[in-house]
């Protein structure tokens, strides 16, 4: 078994401005965190590399990707893409090794050289769309990776599990009735983008959550509708969209969810994936997570049910 991990300093420098809840300390603590518990010497550390343009038209109108490319600014400007999501002159390298570490992860996981594998990078990209950037998210790094593990490598179905309290809207549109992949979105609701009630196609089972719902809520409903569907669908690989933000500490959100809910939650997936196809294939990609300490201790609770360990999380 090798778990790999990628991190790459490239996301700290990617900035959307002073006091931006998205912000570079949200994989630097992670990196950290990991370390200091000792996860690390476990972990298969891999580098990433840039996404080329033909790897983001997988999932984005090419004129989108082109002018993405074409207002990146240079020196100390910013430049908005809506009212929540900027770009500096790091955002776009950023943003290409974000999505190529997903794209990489995916080709050593399937080519046999990873079991599974964590990508801690940013910036996020469930939220964006084919055509636009949204919710701090430039390149939709989950939808890249699918229709790569489909298109490249030849899989004929995979599955993406998205936890983060806020919907994937931008993931469920991209992908809507391609029948090669199958969601699974689970997500406070009503909460931005107010998207996620009514599902998009065929391909997908949306779990809406009231407000302060706790584990035991999002138990309940894995148990009888998310594990039964991704049964029916018997993925080969499955990816994760795996944002840390319906942690009861989290300031964006009202989910009462822990760390051990991050943990059971990973390991469902895990012991699901060695019954089927998938033989224990998994990708995870960091989305949100926006308390510090939260998203730390959340992140090492999912890399150890990665690993299979069943230690819980250091609350150091």
């Amino acid at each position: 078994m090798r778990v790999g991990y990628t991190y790459d300093p490239i996301y700290t420098q990617h900035k959307m401005g002073d006091g931006h809840p998205e912000c570079p300390e949200r994989v630097e603590v992670i990196d950290a965190h990991l370390k200091a518990v000792g996860l690390d010497s476990a972990l298969h550390a891999f580098k990433a590399r840039p996404a080329s343009r033909d790897e983001l038209v997988l999932a984005h109108r090419p004129e989108y990707v082109d002018r993405v490319f074409a207002i990146a600014p240079q020196g100390n400007a910013l430049v908005q893409l809506d009212a929540d999501t900027a770009m500096n002159k790091a955002s776009l390298p950023a943003a290409l090794m974000a999505a190529g570490a997903a794209i990489e992860a995916v080709r050593r996981v399937i080519d046999g050289e990873l079991t599974r594998a964590f990508c801690n990078v940013r910036p996020p990209g469930h939220h964006a769309e084919s055509d636009r950037a949204m919710g701090f998210c430039l390149f939709n790094n989950v939808a890249i990776a699918a229709r790569y593990a489909c298109a490249v490598k030849g899989l004929s179905r995979v599955a993406i599990v998205d936890w983060d309290v806020h919907h994937g809207n931008g993931t469920e549109a991209i992908l809507a009735d391609d029948e090669h992949i199958f969601m699974v979105h689970s997500f406070q609701s009503p909460l931005y983008p107010y998207r996620g009630l009514d599902p998009l196609g065929h391909n997908t089972c949306n779990i809406p959550l009231p407000a302060y719902s706790d584990g035991v809520r999002i138990r309940e409903r894995w148990i009888s509708e998310a594990l039964p569907a991704l049964a029916e669908f018997d993925p080969q690989l499955i990816l994760v969209s795996a944002g840390f933000d319906a942690h009861r500490d989290d300031p964006l959100a009202q989910l009462n969810w822990t760390e051990q809910d991050y943990a059971w939650l990973t390991q469902q997936l895990h012991q699901f994936s060695m019954r089927g196809a998938a033989q224990s294939r998994i990708v995870s990609l960091l989305e949100g997570g926006y308390d510090l300490r939260a998203l730390a201790l959340s992140a090492e609770a999912h890399v150890r049910a990665l690993l299979d360990f069943n230690d819980p999380p250091s609350l150091a």
